[in-house]
């Protein structure tokens, strides 16, 4: 391609991942005011119990039929504010313009776009909020907007800032169509753990809150499901990515094998992505066999999400490996 093009089209996708951040922040507004909006309904409703029910006259075949109606039914319930849809408008527009700035960043580097760790920041950020949007059509969690859209906003400054690199060719070791399959799966991966993160963040809140006075602040938890279907949530969820989490280290000893001639070599990048496995093997096998619940798996899950963020960053940046001219 030619290299005008090139830095056109790497221009081009820098303007629209900063466009799509100023719509997330918006998103982000947009779901904090739509907590606040709840907390403000359960308030009300609190204040006012003689409100929730009237008494309404109907006909029936001829005969008068008094009924008690819930006026306040769905006020705080699964219908939503108009906050929480303007946010899940705006995430989706960012999400648009997001994708955009990926398609752009490929065709300019003319190869999938996370050959380092500011292509795999933009991947792994647009991943992570269309798994989120996805979802919704199997549970409503749009609970999990602010957390969401606050994460990709500053998972995206911080690779803007930090990691942003010009378009260079790959190196001989990352051609391979093992980075197609091995990088995206951990991409996915990632993005089902940070939406486990999320509802483990929100149960260990809804625990916290239960046999305790209602706080102003987390009024709007009466507005979620409670601690127990959390709880059960999230495990779903953490299944779906440690199933790709285990593929990703398989296919990674399969690519090592190929580049190196070896399935494992104690690199650093290997032994953290291992001990991501490990815990949240951990997290599944105490849940199922150990009768954990609760507090205690929420701990261990966000004890794997930190983990995957460490191997992210800190691993990426100041651990020297046969990974690190990649920065994956």
């Amino acid at each position: 391609m030619n290299p005008d093009m090139t830095t056109n089209l790497a221009t081009y996708s820098v303007v629209l991942t900063y466009s799509a951040m100023a719509v997330y922040v918006i998103a982000f507004i947009s779901f904090a005011l739509d907590m606040a909006k709840r907390s403000g309904q359960v308030a009300a409703g609190a204040a006012a119990p003689a409100a929730a029910e009237r008494t309404v006259a109907t006909v029936q075949g001829g005969t008068v039929v008094l009924e008690k109606v819930d006026t306040d039914r769905g006020r705080s319930g699964g219908g939503g504010t108009k906050f929480e849809r303007v946010g899940m408008a705006m995430t989706i527009l960012a999400l648009v313009l997001h994708v955009g700035a990926t398609v752009l960043r490929g065709i300019a580097a003319d190869r999938v776009p996370w050959g380092n760790m500011f292509e795999f920041s933009l991947t792994g950020t647009a991943l992570i909020t269309l798994i989120f949007l996805l979802v919704q059509f199997w549970q409503n969690l749009k609970f999990l907007g602010v957390f969401i859209t606050g994460l990709t906003i500053i998972l995206l400054g911080i690779a803007t800032v930090n990691y942003w690199v010009p378009v260079v060719p790959l190196q001989p070791a990352l051609q391979s169509y093992w980075l197609v399959i091995h990088v995206f799966v951990a991409i996915a991966g990632t993005g089902f753990f940070a939406l486990g993160a999320g509802l483990a963040v929100a149960q260990l809140v809804q625990t916290y809150r239960q046999g305790r006075p209602v706080s102003r602040q987390l009024r709007f938890m009466e507005t979620l499901p409670d601690a127990e279907r959390l709880e059960v949530l999230t495990y779903r969820v953490l299944l779906v990515g440690f199933v790709l989490w285990t593929f990703t280290l398989i296919a990674g000893a399969i690519w090592a094998e190929r580049a190196w001639g070896r399935y494992w070599g104690w690199d650093t990048k290997e032994v953290w992505t291992f001990i991501i496995w490990v815990v949240y093997a951990g997290y599944i096998h105490a849940r199922a066999t150990r009768g954990w619940r609760g507090a205690r798996s929420s701990w261990l899950a966000l004890i794997g999400f930190a983990a995957v963020m460490f191997n992210f960053s800190v691993v990426n940046v100041f651990f020297k490996g046969l990974h690190s001219y990649s920065g994956l």
